[in-house]
């Protein structure tokens, strides 16, 4: 059999992990319209009778502006060692950004075959997808260059058959019914975190984090604790709402996914608390994940 790592990176809101959950055939990552949706490298593990690639989805390289943004960029430059290929995913309907220009010039850096991911296609007229091809392949010495809608499931299957070309191992990392290496309470707090982008304002969303505080498994029943950070008061006021409508909503949805997720009943509890610019702290960075010590 043959098998490798294969990163996928990109500027935030390109559908990185709409394209990884499209590949896996999974919810394993949270997806919004959000930029910056994705905070952890994700790992999603696709198999069929003769193959095992394993994805890395990372958070979008961009020019930070704070610990937390800084933090996400070291997440995604280190996804680029040790691995077979590197897809770069670009949202080909929204045209060549500043964004793409920054990470194309840190690619130069590594050895590693880059193919090119034209996303969202299904926006584009047949002259624009020919267009968006010849605006990038003039930029880059990439290995390769194919055309998706990761939403639509478009080109898919012939990604992965390319991809397939340049796995060196014939290892099997993985058993045949893993999809991901994500620790299961990580993604009880996502799927929180994800409802809470998808509800609440535009200002919310860079601002708040999730952290599941307790899981108590019962025969019948897991009840689950999750706390929702935020930076502000201002913010825990939106996301409780008015006598606690958008809690409830955010709660509600979130535990439908739970429950899909765990096949089982679930009982969700969310409380909301201020840690006051905890995205500039590293004590408060290390102690929510997203620092090693």
């Amino acid at each position: 059999m043959k098998s490798g790592f294969v990163s996928i990176v990109g500027r935030p809101n390109t559908g990185k992990s709409t394209l990884i959950n499209t590949i896996i055939n999974s919810h394993i990552a949270i997806v919004s319209n959000v930029a910056g949706t994705t905070r952890n490298t994700i790992q999603g593990v696709y198999h069929d009778k003769d193959t095992q690639i394993v994805f890395v989805d990372t958070p979008g390289i961009h020019k930070s502006l704070d610990r937390l943004g800084k933090h996400l960029n070291k997440q995604a430059y280190e996804s680029l060692e040790d691995i077979d290929a590197i897809l770069f995913v670009v949202d080909a309907a929204s045209g060549l950004g500043s964004g793409d220009k920054f990470i194309i010039e840190a690619l130069r850096h590594t050895t590693v075959p880059v193919i090119l991911v034209l996303n969202k296609i299904d926006k584009l007229t047949k002259d624009g997808i020919l267009l968006a091809i010849q605006t990038y392949k003039d930029l880059f010495d990439f290995a390769d260059i194919i055309p998706i809608s990761a939403l639509k499931k478009d080109n898919i299957e012939r990604l992965i058959e390319i991809t397939k070309k340049y796995l060196k191992d014939s290892i099997k990392y993985y058993e045949d019914d893993v999809i991901t290496n994500n620790d299961p309470n990580f993604m009880i707090a996502e799927l929180v975190r994800e409802k809470i982008l998808n509800l609440t304002t535009e200002e919310v969303p860079h601002a708040i984090t999730c952290i599941l505080t307790s899981y108590n498994e019962k025969s019948n029943i897991v009840e689950i604790s999750v706390d929702i950070i935020v930076a502000r008061d201002s913010l825990k006021k939106i996301i409780i709402g008015k006598k606690g409508t958008m809690l409830k909503t955010i709660g509600s949805e979130a535990r439908k996914d739970i429950e899909e997720m765990l096949g089982k009943q679930v009982y969700l509890e969310l409380y909301v608390k201020t840690i006051k610019n905890w995205r500039n702290k590293e004590k408060y960075l290390y102690e929510l994940g997203f620092n090693e010590k």
